[in-house]
């Protein structure tokens, strides 16, 4: 198959800065979209991947899942985008398209779903590349449309923070008569708070921290309680009908649980590994209360996002950076030093 040269940015290994480097995209085939890749998105997932933090990283990895850009190219076979459409990948770039999974629009369930990086071109015969770089080419199943009234550098962020929170709050009916609770305000937190309240529901921020409130309250939300404050977290008792978990790292689920109503569900989104808090059963069991996990969304459902985001105006909350100062970024988003999501502006990849 032919291919073309394309810079990126990415790593070599673990302990390596990510710098510029060359990469091969597959010319066009028959179904396949070319994109410029006009913005990216930073996720905490790039970091964990770049660093081999989950044990499967192979080298090089270019990162990226949260990808605007303009169609500059398509093969003879793709009906839905022409050439300056703009339009959006994320997480997913292929799936086997025949499992259960599949076929009921949950690719990101496929047990053969190919990662936009780090996944099996199986053109190429090689790994995935993603966003950190000038150009992708990807099949037109997996391209999204983007509405053009939205921010391009805001909408990247939803490919990824966006869907994994709307997925949830659609797989559990969320509307005006729903208690939603959000732990956490990051990328995903503060996504969560906006799709919430644009669904009508009365929306609460668990935070740490007092000094989230006016934040948390501009974005959207009607309350926050102080998780800390034994006397707040008491009166919330048996209150929510899901919770949203979107902290990245351990925590002992069994405070929030306690805040559920009967039926209610706490989802764990942002953290990927073991529990060392004992998980205490007797709310559930008194209650018929949920430990849920969601991941991403699948592709008809991350359109839906997107139109509904149009519809609303809703975007993330963006610091735009040059691809030249990753390093610095991933240090600062390791500290919680950006409001919500770095996103790169991939001009100056140029």
């Amino acid at each position: 198959m032919n291919t073309s040269t394309v810079q990126a940015f990415g790593t070599e290994s673990p302990e390596a800065d990510l710098k510029q480097l060359q990469i091969q995209r597959r010319d066009v085939t028959s179904n396949d979209v070319a994109i410029d890749i006009l913005y990216c998105g930073v996720c905490h997932s790039d970091l964990h991947f770049a660093r081999n933090d989950w044990g499967m990283t192979q080298y090089p990895v270019v990162p990226g899942h949260e990808i605007v850009g303009r169609v500059v190219e398509v093969g003879d076979g793709v009906s839905k985008y022409k050439i300056d459409d703009l339009v959006a990948v994320g997480c997913l770039v292929d799936s086997c398209r025949t499992c259960d999974n599949c076929k009921a629009d949950l690719e990101q369930y496929c047990p053969e779903w190919v990662g936009t990086y780090g996944g099996f071109d199986k053109h190429l015969q090689t790994n995935t590349h993603g966003g950190y770089s000038q150009k992708i080419v990807v099949d037109e199943e997996f391209v999204l449309s983007v509405p053009d009234n939205l921010d391009q550098a805001g909408i990247a962020p939803v490919l990824c923070a966006g869907i994994t929170t709307w997925s949830p709050l659609r797989y559990w009916n969320v509307d005006k008569n729903s208690k939603v609770a959000v732990v956490g305000l990051g990328g995903l937190g503060h996504m969560a708070i906006k799709l919430a309240h644009a669904l009508g529901a009365h929306v609460t921020l668990f935070s740490r921290s007092t000094n989230k409130i006016d934040d948390a309250m501009a974005l959207g939300a009607d309350d926050v309680v102080i998780s800390t404050d034994e006397t707040q977290m008491e009166k919330v008792m048996g209150k929510f009908d899901l919770i949203l978990d979107t902290v990245p790292y351990e925590h002992d689920f069994n405070p929030y649980m306690a805040t559920l109503g009967t039926n209610g569900t706490l989802v764990v989104l942002g953290y990927l590994g073991p529990v060392e808090s004992p998980l205490v059963t007797v709310p559930m069991i008194m209650g018929r209360k949920n430990l849920a996990g969601s991941l991403i969304g699948g592709i008809a459902e991350t359109q839906e996002l997107l139109d509904f985001c149009g519809k609303h105006n809703i975007t993330s909350d963006v610091e735009v950076i040059n691809m030249q100062d990753i390093n610095t970024a991933y240090e600062r988003m390791l500290k919680s030093d950006v409001k919500y999501r770095f996103v790169i502006d991939m001009k100056s990849l140029s």
